[in-house]
C-alpha cells in the first residue's frame, strides 16, 4: 500500500494540473479564463454538446455551443444568460448580415474569457458603466459598424473611429471574437441552406483569414493628400499631391524634400467642406519625361478670363516643364494651358490624367451634376462633361498644344468634339491603366470607379473602351457600396513584393473598405474579392482615417492616402504602403538601384532660350524671336545704319545714330573723319564691345 502512495500522489497532482490548466495554461493572471461572475468556465460534456436545451432558442444556443464547444460559461440550464445583453441592440434589425454578427455577439457571455471581454483587466478598476458590447477586435469592430449602421435605431450614431475607440480592444488583451470565425453547420444556423454552400463559405473564410495583407505607414504630416505618382526616370521618387495645390517629393531615402516640386496654391481654388472636390486634382508625367521634362496638371480655379459668369469655377489642364537647373522643381514660366472646362457645381468633377501605353493623354471628366437647364445656361461650354478625352501631345505644331489622334471615334464627326474617346461617365473616382494586360486581344485596359447614373446609391467599375456610351453600356462590375462612402479607384498591382496580388485591380471606398478585381486567364471574367488588411500578428501598423486616394511607385507597389476629417488637424494626412507579410519587405529579385535625378540634357532644353520645347524636341519661339533655337530677335521695321536687333523691336545703334531703328543722326556728337585703317578698326572694336556688354 505504501509503495503505491507516490504513484497515487503523482496521479492526483496531474489531475489537479489538468483542471487548473484550463483556466491558466499559457495565460497571465489578467487573461485567466473566467466567467462574468468570476467562476472558472465549465468543461462541457459530450452529451451537453449534442443535446439542445428545450427552454432556449435552438438556433442561438446551437451557434454558441459551436463557437465554444469545450469550455463555456453557459451550460444547458443557464443558456438564457445569452440574452442578458440589451435587447434593444440585439433584436432590432432586418439586415441579414447584421443579424449574423449580432448572433455571434450574443454568445460573448458564453466565452471562457467573458470577464476579460466585458471588464477592464486592471485590478481594482471598477467600470463606470456595464459595457453593452464586449471588447471587439479592431477589424471586427469596423465590420460590425459598417454592417449594422442604420439598422439599429439610436445606436452607432457616430463615426467608425469614435465607435471603435470605445468598443475596440486597444491594450492587446483578449478581444471578441475569441474563436475561429466560421458558421455552425446545418440549417439551424439560419444563414446557410445547403451544406455545399457552407463548405464553400468556410473555405473562403479560412483562406481570407490567413491571407491578409499589411500596411506600413510611410509618411505622415501631409495636408489632404489626394494622389501619389512616379515620373518613370529611374530615380524612384514618389510625387505626392496635396489638395491645396502642392506637389511634394518623397525620396527613396524616406524623406520629404523641403522645397515643393510644384507650388500653385495661389492659382488653385480648393474646397474644405465634405464632398467639395475642388483643388489640385491630378498629375501625369510624359512617358518620355526623362528627356523632355514634361508634366501635366489638372486643378480648379476661379481666376482670369472666366472670373465673371454663371459658372462656379474652371477645371484647367496645364502643361509644365521641369527646371533646366534643378530636377526637383518645376519651371513655373513654362506653363501652357491645355484645356479649360467651366463647372457649375463642386461635385462629380473628375479631372484624372494618365498616359496610356499608346502614348496618348487621357483626361477623365465627370458630369459635374449638370442638368439640361444648366447646359443651356452654359452656352456650349460643357461639351466635354462626362467624357473621356484622348489627346496627342506629341506634336510639332507650335500654335496648338495638342492634336487629335486619327483613331479617335469622332475624328471626322461634326456632331461630337473629336477629342472624345468615350462618354457617359458620372462621377469617376479614379482611373488606372494596366500596363501589362493579360488579354492579348486588348492592348489597352483602363479601369475606372464611377457612380451609377440611374441609381446613385450604387457604384460600378468600368472598363473604358473606344466609342462606348456608359449611360447604356453594361459595366464591368456593379454593386451597392459596403458603406455610405463613395468609391475611390486605385491601381492594377504590377509590383514585385507580392506575388499573390499581382495583376489585381485594388480599390476601395472613402470609409476604408478595400476590394480587388482580378481577371481569370481562362474565362476572361473579372472576379471580385475583399482585400483584407490585418493589424495583428505579423502586421505592425493599422489603417486609420478616410481614404482620399491611391498611389503607385516606379516599382509597381501600391499606396493608400488618408487624412483625418477634423479641421483642427490640417496636417493629419498619411501615406501607407500595402505589404505582403508572407514575403520579405524587399525580396532579392525586387531590389533596384535608384538613379540620381538628372537635369535635362536634350538639345532643345540646352539651347532653346526664348521659347518653349515641344514634347518632341522642337523649339517654338516666343513672339519677336526666330531661328532654330529662338536666339535671333526680330525688329520690324529692320534696324538701319548698321544697328543690331538685340531684343524684339529693340535696336542697338552704332555711335552717332539714334531712334528705334537707328534712323536718326546724333548731332550732339562731333563727327571727325579719321583716316587710315587703324581708326576704322578701333571704331569697330568699340562697337563690338558695346554690343557684347549689352547682350551679357
Amino acid at each position: 500500500m505504501l509503495k503505491m502512495l507516490p504513484f497515487k500522489l503523482l496521479l492526483v497532482a496531474v489531475v489537479l494540473c489538468f483542471f487548473e490548466g484550463d483556466a491558466k495554461f499559457g495565460e497571465s493572471g489578467a487573461r485567466r479564463r473566467r466567467c462574468l461572475n468570476g467562476t472558472p468556465p465549465r468543461r462541457l460534456k459530450k452529451r451537453d454538446r449534442r443535446v439542445l436545451s428545450p427552454e432556449a432558442p435552438a438556433g442561438g444556443e446551437a451557434m454558441c455551443r459551436g463557437l465554444y464547444p469545450r469550455l463555456s460559461c453557459c451550460s444547458r440550464t443557464d443558456a438564457q444568460g445569452l440574452l442578458h445583453t440589451e435587447a434593444k441592440i440585439l433584436s432590432v434589425t432586418n439586415n441579414t448580415e447584421c443579424a449574423k454578427l449580432l448572433e455571434e455577439i450574443k454568445c460573448a457571455h458564453c466565452s471562457p474569457h467573458a470577464q476579460n471581454l466585458f471588464h477592464s483587466p486592471e485590478k481594482g478598476e471598477t467600470p463606470e458603466r456595464e459595457l453593452t458590447l464586449p471588447y471587439l477586435c479592431k477589424d471586427y469592430c469596423k465590420e460590425f459598424y459598417y454592417t449594422c449602421r442604420g439598422h439599429i435605431p439610436g445606436f452607432l450614431q457616430t463615426t467608425a473611429d469614435e465607435f471603435c475607440f470605445y468598443y475596440a480592444r486597444k491594450d492587446g488583451g483578449v478581444c471578441f471574437p475569441d474563436f475561429p470565425r466560421k458558421q455552425v453547420r446545418g440549417p439551424a444556423s439560419n444563414s446557410l441552406d445547403h451544406m455545399e454552400e457552407y463548405d464553400k463559405e468556410e473555405e473562403i473564410s479560412r483562406k481570407h483569414k490567413h491571407n491578409c495583407f499589411c500596411i506600413q505607414e510611410v509618411v505622415s504630416g501631409l495636408r489632404q493628400p489626394v494622389g501619389a505618382v512616379h515620373c518613370g526616370d529611374g530615380s524612384h521618387r514618389l510625387f505626392i499631391l496635396e489638395k491645396e495645390g502642392y506637389v511634394k517629393i518623397f525620396s527613396p531615402e524616406g524623406d520629404i524634400l523641403k522645397e515643393p516640386f510644384l507650388d500653385i496654391h495661389k492659382l488653385v481654388q480648393s474646397g474644405i467642406k465634405g464632398g467639395d472636390e475642388r483643388g489640385l486634382l491630378s498629375l501625369a508625367f510624359h512617358p518620355n519625361y526623362k528627356k523632355n521634362g514634361k508634366l501635366y496638371v489638372s486643378y480648379t480655379t476661379n481666376q482670369e478670363r472666366w472670373a465673371i459668369g454663371p459658372h462656379d469655377h474652371i477645371l484647367r489642364v496645364v502643361e509644365y516643364t521641369v527646371s533646366r537647373k534643378n530636377p526637383h522643381q518645376v519651371d513655373m514660366r513654362t506653363a501652357r494651358v491645355f484645356l479649360e472646362v467651366a463647372e457649375l457645381h463642386r461635385k462629380h468633377l473628375g479631372g484624372q490624367l494618365l498616359f496610356g501605353p499608346d502614348g496618348f493623354l487621357y483626361i477623365f471628366l465627370g458630369d459635374g451634376m449638370i442638368t439640361l437647364d444648366d447646359m443651356e445656361e452654359m452656352d456650349g461650354l460643357s461639351d466635354f462633361t462626362g467624357s473621356v478625352l484622348r489627346l496627342d501631345v506629341n506634336t510639332d505644331l507650335c500654335n496648338v498644344p495638342y492634336s487629335i489622334p486619327r483613331s479617335n471615334p469622332h475624328f471626322n464627326s461634326t456632331n461630337q468634339p473629336p477629342e472624345i474617346f468615350a462618354h457617359g461617365l458620372h462621377n469617376p473616382g479614379r482611373c488606372a491603366v494596366d500596363r501589362h494586360p493579360t488579354d492579348e486581344n486588348i492592348n489597352l485596359t483602363i479601369l475606372c470607379s464611377d457612380s451609377n447614373g440611374k441609381n446613385r446609391s450604387s457604384a460600378r467599375i468600368l472598363q473604358i473602351i473606344k466609342g462606348k456610351d456608359y449611360e447604356s453600356e453594361p459595366s464591368l462590375l456593379e454593386f451597392k457600396p459596403f458603406s455610405s462612402g463613395s468609391l475611390v479607384g486605385g491601381f492594377v498591382y504590377r509590383g514585385c513584393q507580392s506575388e499573390r496580388l499581382y495583376g489585381s485591380y485594388v480599390f476601395g471606398d472613402r470609409n476604408g473598405n478595400f476590394l480587388t478585381l482580378q481577371q481569370s486567364p481562362a474565362t476572361k471574367q473579372w472576379q471580385e474579392k475583399p482585400l483584407c488588411l490585418g493589424n495583428t500578428g505579423s502586421c505592425r501598423g493599422f489603417f486609420s482615417g478616410p481614404v482620399l486616394g491611391f498611389g503607385e511607385d516606379e516599382l509597381g507597389e501600391i499606396y493608400i492616402l488618408s487624412s483625418s476629417k477634423s479641421m483642427t488637424q490640417p496636417h493629419s494626412g498619411k501615406l501607407y504602403k500595402i505589404i505582403d507579410p508572407k514575403r520579405p519587405l524587399v525580396p532579392e529579385e525586387c531590389k533596384r538601384t535608384a538613379q540620381s535625378a538628372q537635369t535635362l540634357t536634350s538639345e532643345c532644353s540646352r539651347h532653346c532660350r526664348n521659347g518653349h520645347c515641344t514634347p518632341t524636341g522642337k523649339c517654338c519661339c516666343n513672339q519677336g524671336w526666330e531661328g532654330e533655337f529662338c536666339r535671333t530677335a526680330k525688329c520690324d521695321p529692320a534696324c538701319r545704319h548698321g544697328g543690331v536687333c538685340v531684343r524684339p523691336n529693340k535696336c542697338l545703334c552704332k555711335k552717332g545714330y539714334l531712334g528705334p531703328q537707328c534712323e536718326q543722326v546724333d548731332r550732339n556728337i562731333r563727327r571727325v573723319t579719321r583716316a587710315g585703317i587703324l581708326d576704322q578698326i578701333l571704331d569697330m572694336t568699340s562697337y563690338l564691345l558695346d554690343l557684347t556688354s549689352y547682350i551679357v
